[in-house]
């Protein structure tokens, strides 16, 4: 594989990773409010958000978004404790969680505009 078919796959996995990016924060703030409401389904909130999180974790600075990694790391470690013990968060964790993905939201944000000034 030569240096530019390298760096075309990985700017179509930066982009998939990009487009998905807003809707698994604004879906993981969706469950954090049903879960707050304390709905029968919010043990499958809680590893959906897991996942979404997590995913963003592993993938974001590999592809550029060190910063996004970062906070969506910050965000994960808010349901980590819920998800060990297979329970609800408490009113504290959601918090804790909310506050998370607004700065994830803040980061994503950040660097999606970098990316596009430079034209990725």
């Amino acid at each position: 594989m030569t240096a530019d078919q390298f760096e075309a796959r990985l700017a179509k996995v930066r982009h998939r990773f990009a487009t998905a990016l807003e809707s698994k924060i604004t879906d993981t703030l969706v469950y954090a409010d049903r879960m707050s409401r304390g709905e029968p389904s919010s043990l499958t909130l809680v590893s959906e958000s897991y996942r979404h999180l997590h995913n963003i974790c592993g993938i974001g600075p590999s592809v550029g978004f060190a910063a996004t990694g970062e906070a969506a790391r910050a965000a994960e470690s808010a349901l980590l404790r819920a998800m060990a013990e297979k329970r609800r968060p408490t009113d504290s964790e959601i918090m804790t969680l909310k506050e998370a993905l607004a700065h994830l939201r803040s980061a994503a944000a950040s660097e999606l505009r970098m990316m596009y000034q430079r034209g990725g």
